[in-house]
């Protein structure tokens, strides 16, 4: 098998083994060629190296393949519900249960230009996509969302927020910077569900010059540079926006696993 900086430890495949789909039925048809970890294993190669799918190594499974079940599990909603599961694991790990505080922000990056949808950021002056993210304390992902870069951070947010109509039930408060105030703040406290929510502004001090840490918000701006640390992400390289959903949701599992299996 090979392996590569990107692979999955022996540790880390063996609990998303119980997280993959199982294989299919070969008494159905053709029998599996590959394995599911070196299929998982290709997948991160390229979201890691950041390089195009038809350069896939000749050692690792046909590029065709591994974006088969790439297209597939994500069409399926698989990386969400998997990282969604990992993200309760690494909670555990560290002896925390069901969040109560998260952060919320957005990310623009440029989009290549055989991407998909795409809008025009005017105050970062990128045309591409915007990532849309709530995280809890750990800077674990929450929920997330990707648009086109023309939308509002505070639309982005009420398109994101929705969730908390069917999760996150002991969330009692986020924090956000300055451009999620006005009425996004009404809108937060009346999301329908038993436990209010309050949207917390954290605003960086005038009389400050020159960059300082800004408490909570921090933490998200971790979780932007974790993302671009897998190349894939520095921009948007997918057409469809469930694939660029997708890469996010992957590149935040490995890092997950990574850090329950130390």
């Amino acid at each position: 098998m090979a392996s590569y900086l990107s692979s999955m430890t022996s540790s880390e495949w063996k609990i998303l083994e119980t997280l993959i789909p199982p294989k299919p039925d070969t008494l159905r048809g053709r029998p599996q060629e590959h394995s599911r970890r070196s299929i998982v294993d290709g997948i991160l190669y390229i979201i890691r190296t950041g390089g195009a799918w038809r350069m896939m190594p000749n050692d690792l499974p046909h590029w065709k393949t591994c974006y088969h079940y790439f297209r597939l599990w994500a069409k399926l909603g698989y990386w969400e519900r998997i990282h969604h599961a990992i993200r309760d694991m690494a909670r555990l790990a560290v002896g925390k249960k069901a969040p109560t505080a998260a952060i919320i922000d957005s990310q623009s990056v440029r989009t290549a230009s055989q991407s998909g949808v795409r809008g025009y950021d005017a105050g970062k002056k990128i045309t591409g996509r915007k990532r849309h993210v709530l995280v809890d304390t750990l800077g674990n992902i929450l929920a997330l969302k990707v648009t086109t870069a023309d939308v509002q951070d505070r639309d982005g947010a009420k398109l994101l927020l929705n969730v908390l109509t069917m999760a996150f039930g002991w969330l009692m408060l986020i924090w956000a910077d300055g451009g999620y105030a006005g009425k996004l703040i009404e809108h937060v406290a009346a999301i329908p569900r038993h436990r209010r929510v309050n949207l917390e502004i954290v605003k960086r001090s005038d009389d400050v010059k020159g960059f300082k840490v800004v408490p909570k918000r921090w933490i998200v701006e971790r979780t932007f540079g974790w993302l671009i640390q897998s190349r894939r992400l520095i921009r948007d390289y997918e057409v469809k926006i469930e694939h660029s959903e997708a890469m996010i949701y992957l590149s935040m599992s490995k890092r997950m696993l990574a850090r329950i299996t130390r």
